[in-house]
């Protein structure tokens, strides 16, 4: 099992390990730094490339297998994407732009173009990430209605392997919902019809609940749940994205806005094909 670190020696690439790290840890993951440059431009200096891999690799946490690359590629964000096909990898980890609010997202160009473009999940932490002890424990948010099948199976199968307990999460936005009641009922049948799949396809005696979250706006929602510190949210992609590929939908796009847990986005239809690309 690999994942594919996007690095720079900046504080994004070191929340990038952090998270990268975290996730390994409960698994042995096999951590693949990429240090990606654009095709054409000039030769990264080589003490550029010897300081950032001393960097990144001091980054890693003994015990973890990790290898440093330096890949070319028409943009950053396709060298990663590259480099994940080629190592088979089961997640893409970035951290989000430079300039985001202190444990809030800001995307940037790199992470927005993965985000519409890789066949592979995405893990985003959150600016000033610094947790490499393993998850504690796994949100997946499934919406209000049938979908995301990709992302539920995704979240089943790495909470089983991790042995961390699983949280399902329905958000309601209730400025948007029309029939507050409805919108809130619906939510709640969808969400239980979700936890009886997943009590059944987890050991007995695993974790497994479920909540159903509404506020006035969606970041209401989220600022009125509580979240642990070692905790990840799986999401789904947009019934927009075209098969095998991201589009972050609108509801997603408000959840990044006021989430304080790093945050990981499943392509649509992701069909793991083996041990090495489970997350």
């Amino acid at each position: 099992m690999r994942y594919v670190v996007g690095y720079t020696p900046t504080e994004r690439g070191a929340d990038a390990v952090a998270l990268a790290s975290s996730m390994a840890m409960a698994q042995g993951a096999y951590l693949d730094l990429v240090y990606a440059v654009k095709k054409g431009a000039p030769s990264a200096a080589e003490q550029e490339v010897l300081t950032a891999e001393r960097q990144g690799l001091g980054q890693v946490p003994e015990g973890l297998e990790v290898k440093f690359h330096v890949r070319e590629g028409d943009s950053f964000a396709g060298g990663l994407i590259d480099a994940a096909v080629e190592f088979k990898a089961g997640l893409i980890v970035v951290g989000a732009a430079s300039n985001g609010l202190f444990k809030r997202y800001s995307v940037g160009s790199v992470a927005n173009a993965l985000l519409h473009a890789s066949p592979v999940p995405v893990a985003l932490a959150p600016r000033g990430y610094q947790r490499k002890a393993p998850m504690t424990r796994l949100t997946l948010a499934v919406g209000q209605r049938a979908g995301a099948d990709a992302a539920i199976d995704v979240a089943i199968d790495a909470a089983k392997r991790r042995g961390v307990p699983l949280r399902l999460v329905s958000l309601v936005e209730l400025d948007a919902a029309g029939d507050a009641g409805e919108a809130i009922n619906a939510a709640h049948i969808h969400a239980n019809t979700v936890l009886a799949d997943a009590a059944g396809r987890l050991p007995g005696g695993h974790g497994v609940s479920v909540i159903v979250a509404h506020g006035r706006t969606i970041e209401e929602a989220i600022d009125g749940l509580e979240w642990d510190e070692g905790e990840v949210l799986i999401v789904g992609s947009s019934r927009l994205a075209q098969k095998n590929r991201m589009f972050l939908g609108s509801t997603a796009n408000k959840v990044l806005r006021a989430l304080p847990v790093p945050m990981v986005v499943v392509p649509r239809d992701y069909e793991r094909v083996g041990p090495a690309h489970e997350l």
